[in-house]
């Protein structure tokens, strides 16, 4: 093959980067430095070969001792199998007596190596089988490999027939593929034993190797016994290749269900990879091997004594080598070969000699030439001159063709990630034929009968593990971590893998970030893209029909239709890129996009359940159910009535509760299904019913969010429980997982409280909280075999009654408050802390103001003389405590705001023990009492802590408003009360007097009248009320008051004051007609007593004319009434007659009577004694027009006052009518007669 042509070498010189590319990744020395790459140029044709040794367990390399000659190698040296320091730690496996390669070889190295592992490596094999394989057209041999895909890496190991069908004629195993093998490739298969031949030679060559270490005792034969030595090695090492399969039935001893059942005296497995959170732990050590002795007994170790990243052209390798490398030649590395000199070299030994020196970058191969045992001559060849030697020339070109064409053809076929697939060439055949065992296992009684079943699960599993403890890039890996897990998980039996199963469900659910916050809909999500470059090839065009069909299955007799693809020819091989890699590796590993937070949690929960079956049905157990706790109740559907209402239950179920948290610190352990803590049972499920729990928790919260509150205390109800029986199980509690029962509790304490807030609808939440999926009752049914679940019962039950809802939800936040304390919590989580304390102060407030209402109706329905009852006081107590308690935590938190709010209750509160007192008395007899007068001075006393705690309007506006009217209504309330039911037996009228002037002009102090909101009107309606209140008193006191001249002058200027102040402040409003009135009435009613001390006839003329124009103002308020009886009428003003109608609901008709009535009379009475005054004044001066003019116009609006007021039959809306009409009149006149007067 190829012409030999003279080769040089062209590289980098031996040993000049080797240090920096060194890898140790497991224990062993370090190789001496060799070259890491080297550049081989033949005849022009380039091959790019660079080797890395990632790791080494070989000593540092000696030189080799070159033998004399006539050396007879026939006898054994002196050192001959035994151990040596020159040997170093790996043994006699350098010298060539090792086992042969084991059939699991590739997965120690992938095990060792999981960084490589379906990435940045094309294959992971033993050094022997590649050689092999880059040997099929040059060999007659049979080859049997089995490969296996993980991603873009193919794993190659060497399936020995022979080997598997002796075993499955000891053992019964295998029958399947024995029958398979016998019926489709060879009918008559018997077991070739090795001739003497070959014993013979591979005993020289030991000897060979162990004489070039010996030097200074080369000589030293040993005794004849070590003869029998030799052929007993031989026969261990024939029986040690039987035993190196395992069964396919058998679990590991180290993952077996009971963990003392080790046969081989390994310790039992402590699986830390499957404890605390795998994709948050990004440190290694967090992830250990699954196996530890046990994998050794199952041929899972690494066993070789380098593993070397070769990268040929353009493949990448992963390759273990046993190659004996010694030093001494001209360069610090070479093989060491033994020939027989009668034999000559051919291509299949120059290809193995040239492939060997490659892959493990040795420049130099030393060749030692015997006859019949015999040592003769030394030789020594670069490697790079190797193809050329004589009579066993080969083209590197062509072995990269068929590198090439190999990997390409492996990669289109072997597709499914998980399947077994057989690569056969039989012997002396010309076709390769590649086989899906995974399949043909499947079509039998027993699918799970493939003995690499297990290693590749657990491959799966480590690459999955290692991908996600990658914090870095781990989220754009998801969907590929969640194809390994569910493609292992496929392949293992439930009942036999039940700790791989767990663990892999429990990384799966891990894959869902449960708080991610949410996404903007356009933007791209790296979960969701289709593919995974590292898991993925660049699609090439699909080659042409007749290169696919090389390989395709045809109407050839020489194809087999069980066979999944077939080389005609091994000759096709030698064509340059005869076969192409076509299958895209998971062209969709999507992860799965989840449309809301619900469907997340589902899915999560799905594989928590598969988790909890696994463990579950791992744990022996006399029945599935455990037995029931004599201490704990059942559960039963009803409720007691007695015990629903008593507040002592809750309360101890809370100290219990609390005392049961305070104990976690200590480590106390109890579990009902007989868990052994710390086995790996007892942490998985640790770990899966904390994951269900956070899920529930992030479900609740959801449904919160959605207002479905049945819905979500079912959930949080089934969160408690989860957490419940981690409390049950954990021997010793995070810090962690005690702040989210925290959290837990706090929600539960949100949810009870919405629920209380929304009794109308409690049908709907009490059916969505007893509903149940029947994943949520099989999860629940987990829980139940370790715990009863019931350690959070007192918060989670649906009542029907208020008080207890919101008695729960206080005890819920109480609870969660309490939490924070243990471990230092709430200096750690301030946020959290603010949270709960934000809504214990919430909560108190709503429980106060939930009995403050109680206490009012109970104050209602009491008779008007009866005293207060004691029911009332108690709930006085109940409602100032809940408000104390609640004030006090906004102002540990320093929220002004809130605690000023609470200050205000308080405040209210005072306000109605105050109320309480009022009507404790006579009505008759009634005065203002003491208690009244202490506790609106209590309430006054809240109202300006309430704005101390707010310190200025800016902190809170609508909250300083708020106060300052309640402050407000509060020193009115008192005033009036004193005002209307003086306490004349305890107090003067002055100091009364003085004390209702005092409190009033307070209230008008907190009355804001000039803000423009929602509360003006009614702060202008208070301040009109205030002063017309005042301007009353004071003309009270001006009627009633004899004596002091300048007292009473004084009363006379402030009543004349706020009268016109309530006068301004009445007319503002739109709504006040009948108050304006009253006003202007009570004015008139002033002016006319003032009028009475008057002597003279002027005086009491000018009082007349002013009083007069107070009635003229009154016309505004006129026909205010008007508008409005219009409006209740629906009629215009100049309809003849009005129908009778029921009074309108915003106007008194019976006080506009009263009124109307009232005004009719005065004015009467002014215009007659207007008429008289000025009649009489007419007699003594005859020549005052404008006299004349006013006189003349009261006389005639005063007749037709006279006659209307005669009409019994008019009604309402046509006397005001009249009214206006005659106020028009009277205005018209005044202002023609002051603008006379002008002139």
């Amino acid at each position: 093959m190829g012409d030999p042509k003279e080769a040089g070498a062209e590289g980098p010189p031996a040993g000049a980067a080797a240090r920096g590319g060194l890898s140790l990744l497991s224990q062993g020395e370090p190789e001496e430095p060799s070259a890491q790459g080297s550049a081989l140029f033949l005849g022009g044709n380039e091959v790019k070969s660079r080797a890395v040794v990632k790791y080494s367990s070989a000593p540092p390399r000696t030189a080799f001792a070159r033998l004399e000659e006539k050396t007879d190698l026939k006898l054994p040296p002196a050192n001959w199998l035994r151990e040596s320091a020159k040997l170093g730690p790996a043994g006699t496996t350098i010298l060539g007596n090792s086992k042969k390669s084991k059939p699991f070889s590739s997965f120690g190295m992938a095990y060792d190596f999981i960084d490589s592992v379906g990435n940045d490596v094309d294959v992971v094999s033993d050094s022997e089988n590649i050689k092999k394989l880059l040997k099929i057209p040059y060999s007659k041999s049979h080859v049997s490999m089995a490969v296996h895909r993980i991603g873009r890496t193919l794993l190659l190991d060497e399936l020995d027939i022979q080997e598997l069908f002796m075993r499955s004629s000891q053992t019964g195993d295998w029958t399947w593929l024995k029958e398979f093998y016998q019926r489709l490739i060879d009918q008559k298969w018997q077991r070739k034993k090795k001739s003497k031949e070959h014993w013979y030679q591979k005993a020289i060559l030991s000897k060979f190797l162990y004489y070039s270490i010996n030097g200074d005792g080369a000589a030293q034969p040993v005794p004849s016994t070590a003869e029998q030595q030799e052929s007993s090695s031989s026969d261990q090492t024939n029986d040690s290749q039987g035993a190196s399969w395992p069964a396919p039935f058998e679990m590991p001893s180290s993952v077996s269900e009971d963990p003392s059942a080790s046969s081989q005296g390994s310790e039992p497995l402590e699986p830390s990879y499957i404890v605390g959170h795998v994709a948050s732990a990004p440190k290694e050590q967090n992830l250990t091997t699954l196996f530890n002795d046990g994998e050794h007994s199952q041929g899972l170790k690494n066993d070789f004594v380098r593993n070397i990243l070769w990268t040929f052209e353009d493949i990448h390798m992963l390759v273990g080598s046993n190659m004996p490398i010694f030093g001494g030649g001209r360069y610090p590395a070479v093989s060491l070969r033994l020939r027989d000199n009668n034999k000559p070299i051919n291509v299949l030994t120059g290809i193995d000699y040239w492939l060997d020196n490659l892959i493990c970058n040795v420049p130099e191969l030393v060749m030692c030439f015997h006859v019949n045992g015999i040592v003769q001559k030394y030789e020594m060849i670069k490697t790079e001159e190797i193809p050329n030697l004589e009579n066993s020339n080969f083209s590197t070109k062509v072995i990269k063709d068929i590198a090439q064409n190999i990997l390409s053809f492996l990669k289109s076929n072997c597709t499914k990630e998980g399947h077994t697939y057989w690569l056969f060439k039989a012997s002396g055949s010309d076709i390769v034929k590649l086989y899906d065992l995974t399949t043909l296992c499947e079509e039998t009684e027993d699918k799970y009968q493939n003995p690499f079943t297990m290693p590749v699960a657990i491959l799966l599993y480590k690459v999955a593990c290692n991908m996600m403890m990658k914090k870095n890039q781990n989220k754009k890996h998801y969907g590929t971590i969640r194809t390994l897990l569910l493609n292992c998980l496929k392949l293992l039996d439930k009942s036999r893998h039940p700790q791989i199963i767990a663990s892999a469900n429990y990384m799966l659910s891990e894959l869902f970030q449960l708080d991610e916050p949410k996404k903007e809909e356009n933007s791209e999500s790296p979960l969701n893209e289709n593919s995974d470059e590292s898991y993925s090839e660049e699609e090439e065009e699909m080659p042409d029909s007749d290169e696919n069909g090389s390989y395709s299955t045809s109407s050839d007799p020489s194809d087999d239709s069980k066979a999944v693809a077939i080389i005609k020819s091994v000759g096709e091989l030698s064509v340059p890129e005869k076969y192409k890699s076509i299958h895209q590796i998971r062209p969709s590993c999507a992860f799965p996009v989840c449309h809301d937070t619900e469907e997340r949690c589902r899915l999560v929960l799905s594989y928590v359940l598969e988790g909890l079956k696994s463990v579950d049905s791992s744990i022996k157990k006399e029945s599935d159910l455990p037995a029931a706790d004599p201490s704990t109740p059942i559960p039963l559907k009803y409720e007691d009535e007695s015990t629903r209402g008593d507040p002592e239950g809750p309360e101890k179920q809370m100290a219990l509760f609390l005392d049961k948290m305070g104990s976690l610190q200590k480590g106390n352990y109890s579990s009902q299904s007989g868990m052994i803590p710390g086995s790996w049972q007892h942490k998985m499920k640790l770990q899966l019913i904390l994951k269900s729990s956070k899920a529930y928790y992030v479900l609740s919260d959801a449904a919160m969010s959605l207002q479905k509150y049945g819905r979500a205390l079912r959930y949080i109800k089934l969160a408690l429980q989860s957490h419940d029986t981690y409390c049950c199980l954990c021997t010793n509690m995070l810090s962690e997982v005690l702040l989210f029962l925290s959290q837990y509790l706090t929600l539960c304490g949100d949810i009870q409280l919405m629920l209380a807030q929304n009794a109308n609808n409690r049908a709907a939440h009490l059916e969505e909280f007893h509903y149940q999926t029947k994943e949520d009752q099989e999860i629940l049914h987990s829980l139940h075999r370790e715990s009863s679940c019931q350690g959070f019962a007192w918060a989670t039950d649906l009542s029907t009654d208020l008080e207890s809802q919101l008695s729960v939800s206080c005890k819920c936040y109480e609870a969660a408050n309490e939490i924070l304390q243990f471990s230092d919590l709430k200096s750690q989580n301030p946020e959290h802390y603010v949270q709960v304390l934000k809504r214990m102060g919430n909560i108190r407030n709503e429980i106060g103001v939930f009995y403050m209402n109680q206490a009012a109706a109970l104050q209602s329905e009491r008779v008007v003389s009866k005293s207060v009852s004691a029911a009332e006081q108690q709930l006085w107590k109940k409602s100032f405590s809940c408000f104390e308690k609640g004030i006090h935590n906004f102002e540990s938190i320093e929220d002004a705001t809130n605690a000023a709010l609470l200050l205000c209750n308080t405040g209210r509160l005072m306000r109605i023990c105050a109320q309480a007192h009022c009507g404790a008395g006579d009505e008759f007899k009634r005065e203002f009492s003491p208690e009244e007068g202490l506790y609106y001075n209590k309430a006054i006393d809240y109202y300006l802590k309430a704005l101390r705690s707010l310190g200025t309007r800016d902190i809170h506006p609508a909250v300083w408003d708020s106060v300052n009217w309640e402050l407000s209504t509060t020193y009115f309330t008192m005033a009036t009360l004193q005002q209307d039911y003086a306490p004349l037996s305890r107090k003067a009228q002055e100091q009364i007097e003085k004390e209702v002037s005092e409190a009033m002009m307070k209230s008008l102090k907190y009355c804001d009248v000039d803000s423009v909101s929602a509360r003006q009107p009614l702060c202008q309606y208070r301040a009109a009320t205030i002063h017309h209140r005042l301007a009353s008193m004071y003309h009270s006191c001006l009627r009633n008051q004899v004596g002091d001249e300048h007292l009473r002058k004084q009363h006379r200027v402030l009543a004349d004051l706020h009268y016109t102040k309530a006068t301004k402040l009445f007319q503002l409003l739109k709504d006040a007609p009948c108050e304006l009135l009253r006003v202007q009435l009570e004015r008139v009613a002033f002016a006319e007593f003032q009028m009475t001390s008057q002597n003279s006839n002027v005086g009491k003329l000018k009082t007349l004319s002013g009083a007069l124009d107070i009635m003229v103002r009154t016309e505004h308020a006129f026909q205010l009434i008007q508008k409005e009886l219009v409006e209740e009428f629906g009629q215009p003003k100049s309809g003849d007659a009005a129908p009778a109608a029921d009074a309108s609901p915003s106007l008194n008709r019976e006080e506009v009577m009263k009124l109307l009535s009232i005004f009719e009379s005065r004015l009467s009475f002014l215009l007659l004694q207007s008429i008289k005054l000025l009649s009489s004044t007419k007699k003594k001066t005859s020549n005052n027009i404008e006299e004349d003019a006013v006189l003349k116009t009261n006389k005639h609006i005063y007749s037709q006052l006279l006659r209307a007021t005669a009409n019994k039959t008019a009604t309402l809306l046509e006397r005001i009518n009249v009214i206006v009409h005659l106020l028009g009149q009277l205005a018209t006149a005044g202002s023609a007669a002051s603008s006379s007067a002008i002139q």
